[in-house]
């Protein structure tokens, strides 16, 4: 699928962005789990060789392929389905960074499987999960996670599979020379445009476009935050609102892949940061049914922004991982419904409890689940010493 020099170059950003996502540097003898689906062996393979280069003790996991996921969640007991793997949790203790490389051989394999079951065995893996969180809110984990081209991801976007491999390669920047300098500019750009952003004392956004009109209070102890070297690529700004702000409509046009089903046009009205009504022009059911999950599914975690003039994100790739970072010819914006990031909180993350989170409006829950406009949009602030500026038009920041 690639070469050896652009399998050493994608292992080489990706060293960077878990170096860069962890607040205290490596040293020789730390432990890093691998964790890759199997169609990603290539790119796994040269992760490795690169850790071991760099005097780390790699771990590789290969993860369950889209046949066993349908046979775990579809075909499992309670007592199977909820099932803790041994030793996980220490494992997950002793862990210094984590890769993740995705690379699914199916999109399709879940759609027939009971959403319930497939929350119900995520909560359960969710309790191993904790630890890796609690490590990356002291600083201790560094972690990132990246996408490998497969045929399933190339047939659900429309592309042939050589096609979609360029288009994704184009957009970790690894036709570029020097990829991981590349990588640091762009950290720079985006860190440049947050910090103007944070600057102007934003106290609520509203967001307008031909299905959109949207707004809500950025809340107190924020920021935008950016490349922070956790996904790759990314082109995004991104803040978590308080949740209990947001009120208007929000229209998805770009379609969301997940658990199998396709949700294409969904639309959400807010009241008082609760999503009073959902519809969706196909998958609606579903989307509805995900929303139901539990009492932080119907609210904000997330909004996000992004340039036009930055991302390299062409067209609709069929993965969350590309598809929020769109940059095409408006940009994008998109809301999260589910958890919020700490990384958006001003002071130390350990310091963001769940009382104080809850106190602050940032929205809890299991899920978290991104949907892209694509529209030409017109994004306003009002500011906390009064007035309004306009801050993204036309795909891209005003600076």
């Amino acid at each position: 699928m690639y070469t050896l020099e652009l399998l050493t170059s994608y292992a080489e950003i990706l060293l960077w962005g878990m170096r860069s996502s962890r607040a205290v540097p490596f040293k020789n003898g730390d432990l890093v789990l691998l964790r890759f689906d199997v169609a990603a062996t290539p790119l796994a393979e040269a992760v490795y060789a690169a850790l071991m280069e760099a005097h780390l003790h790699p771990v590789p996991q290969a993860m369950p392929t889209s046949f066993m996921q349908a046979q775990h969640y579809g075909n499992s007991s309670f007592g199977q389905l909820t099932f803790a793997q041994p030793g996980l949790a220490d494992l997950h203790r002793a862990a210094a960074g984590l890769i993740t490389i995705l690379a699914p051989d199916s999109l399709t394999d879940l759609a027939e499987v009971d959403p319930r079951s497939i929350a119900q065995g995520e909560r359960a893996e969710q309790k191993a999960g904790a630890v890796l969180g609690r490590r990356r809110r002291n600083g201790l984990l560094g972690s990132t996670v990246c996408l490998y081209p497969t045929s399933a991801l190339a047939e659900a976007s429309g592309m042939e599979l050589d096609e979609y491999a360029e288009r994704l390669a184009r957009a970790c920047l690894l036709f570029m020379p020097s990829p991981v300098a590349q990588w640091k500019r762009v950290q720079q750009e985006l860190a440049e445009t947050a910090a103007w952003l944070n600057s102007l004392r934003i106290r609520l956004i509203h967001v307008e476009s031909a299905h959109i009109d949207l707004a809500m209070d950025t809340g107190d102890s924020r920021r935008f935050v950016g490349v922070s070297g956790r996904n790759v690529p990314s082109f995004e700004l991104y803040l978590a609102p308080d949740w209990r702000t947001v009120n208007g409509v929000y229209f998805a046009d770009q379609p969301s892949i997940r658990w199998g089903r396709v949700v294409r046009g969904a639309r959400l009205e807010f009241h008082e940061g609760v999503a009073v009504e959902a519809a969706a022009e196909a998958g609606g059911t579903f989307l509805s049914g995900r929303m139901a999950s539990d009492a932080g599914a119907r609210s904000v975690g997330e909004f996000s922004l992004t340039d036009k003039r930055i991302s390299r994100v062409e067209r609709f790739m069929a993965h969350t991982l590309l598809d929020e970072n769109y940059g095409g010819d408006s940009g994008n914006c998109h809301i999260a419904l589910g958890g919020a990031s700490a990384a958006s909180f001003t002071g130390p993350a350990q310091e963001l409890t769940p009382e104080r989170q809850e106190a602050l409006g940032f929205n809890s829950s299991s899920m978290h689940w991104d949907l892209v406009n694509t529209e030409p949009k017109r994004v306003t602030a009002v500011l906390a010493g009064g007035g309004r500026r306009d801050i993204y038009e036309d795909g891209q920041f005003l600076l």
